[in-house]
């Protein structure tokens, strides 16, 4: 399964480039992927909705086995 979630994340990747952010995948157990929000991303005020709303949502449209997206 974290070969399937490293391929979403490439897809996903790019945008958060472009504002000097990335994501990186640290862990998948049980449905549960642990992602750590990188550069811009991890200060930001907004990286929370990024990654339920954004993040969080390209997986489990992707991946139907992803319960949940949290960041470490």
């Amino acid at each position: 399964m974290k070969e399937k979630v490293e391929e979403a994340l490439a897809k996903i990747r790019p945008a958060l480039q472009a504002d000097g952010g990335d994501v990186e995948l640290v862990d998948v157990q049980d449905g549960v992927v642990s992602l750590k929000l990188t550069g811009a991303c991890a200060g930001c005020p907004m990286a929370t909705m990024t990654l339920r709303m954004g993040i969080e949502r390209v997986l489990r449209d992707s991946i139907p086995e992803v319960k949940e997206v949290i960041a470490v």
